[in-house]
């Protein structure tokens, strides 16, 4: 089996599983407790969280651990509007793109449904990108927040985080970024990126499942989601996942360490993917940006066939992958993201994404286009007329 659906997750890397263990067994201790085994945990837990801050060259105490990506955003984007404007009634405005993940997206809507907020919307160019412009045309006095995703879950496409960030912090507005996807691809140094606030998940990077991080700058004020004993400096109570935020800061550090060598190597096998299926698809196209995207997706419509078939047959022949992103499964839907690319619907609906780990070798990539050339082939001779 060729796995080529690692936008959606990961294996959780062996080094993780070791640094993990001990606070799964031995040293099982509550990081609040005053004792022994509580002291070893709280330690262990310091530990993550600076080896977090190493990477992301930020404070130890800027770094939030949360239950995964999903949860860092909404608390970023609630927690950060919700106490922007509670320190000033004005502020009731947010900003994100048309492209965000919807945890990005539905936390602005829940400002919008249950506290008024107005929420704008930035559109996207036929590549899936942001302009500085619209960003710049829409601040507004009372804009609470910006988040604006590092790079796209669905079409790999990386946006100009720093200039946007430039652009809000001119503006005097907070600015968040949704990493999940581009950690362990792209530079994390929030100081070079400019940003107020960073959210990465776990299990992307290989850690398990059920971790995550939320990075906010200084004296940047959250409101939290979650009440309780006042654990993360008051920012998301309940007992810290110890294990998993060792797991996390351990595939963190490595994945950071290797990132300049495996996303080129990334990059030129994902090149040379997209040119093998270029030719010998007949009318098939990449979605995104041709080159400002992940070095490790790889995305096309298909016109002429179901994307859903399209990965049925690619299972049967031995490769697993994704029509678009793991968190809208069971819809079948156009995708929201190609229809704001301008993609019409019934082409949105061919679309497949093919997301791989930095140890993905050409031969499987090679096997792997050879078997979308046939199961395209295969979807498209059912669906022509004269079949049968």
């Amino acid at each position: 089996m060729i796995f080529l659906d690692a936008a959606a997750t990961t294996p959780v890397r062996r080094e993780a599983l070791e640094a993990m263990w001990p606070y799964l067994s031995g040293e099982f201790g509550n990081p609040s407790s005053h004792h022994t085994l509580g002291e070893a945990a709280a330690a262990a837990l310091a530990g993550a969280r600076s080896g977090v801050a190493k990477v992301l060259n930020c404070r130890a105490g800027e770094v939030t651990f949360t239950s995964g990506g999903t949860e860092a955003d909404n608390l970023a984007v609630k927690g950060i509007a919700l106490a922007r404007q509670a320190a000033d009634p004005s502020m009731n405005r947010v900003v994100i793109s048309a492209i965000e993940h919807p945890a990005v997206e539905e936390s602005a809507r829940y400002l919008e449904r249950v506290h008024g907020f107005v929420v704008d919307v930035l559109p996207v160019d036929g590549d899936g990108l942001v302009s500085v412009d619209a960003l710049t045309d829409v601040l507004r006095p009372e804009t609470a927040l910006v988040s604006i995703m590092y790079a796209n879950n669905e079409i790999g496409s990386i946006q100009p985080i720093e200039a946007l960030a430039a652009a809000a912090r001119e503006g005097g507005v907070p600015f968040h970024t949704d990493a999940v996807q581009a950690a362990g691809w792209l530079p994390l140094d929030v100081k070079a990126l400019g940003v107020d606030a960073l959210s990465m998940s776990g299990h992307k990077l290989g850690a398990p499942k059920g971790s995550g991080v939320l990075f906010t700058k200084g004296r940047l004020r959250v409101e939290p989601l979650v009440h309780g004993g006042g654990q993360e400096r008051g920012k998301r109570s309940g007992t810290e996942n110890v294990a998993g935020a060792v797991a996390l800061s351990t595939a963190l550090a490595l994945s950071s360490a290797e990132q300049p060598e495996q996303a080129s190597r990334a990059a030129g096998l994902r090149d040379q993917f997209i040119e093998r299926i270029l030719a010998s698809v007949p009318g098939a196209f990449v979605t995104g940006h041709r080159l400002q995207r992940l070095p490790s997706v790889a995305s096309f419509c298909f016109p002429g066939t179901s994307g859903e078939s399209v990965l049925l047959e690619l299972e049967r022949l031995g490769v697993v992958c994704s029509s678009g992103s793991a968190c809208a499964a069971g819809s079948d839907a156009p995708s929201p993201v190609l229809l704001a690319l301008g993609i019409a619907p019934e082409i949105a609906q061919t679309a497949i994404r093919f997301s791989f780990t930095s140890s993905v070798t050409d031969s499987e990539l090679e096997q792997a286009a050879d078997a979308v050339e046939t199961a395209v082939g295969r979807v498209r001779n059912l669906a022509s007329p004269q079949a049968g």
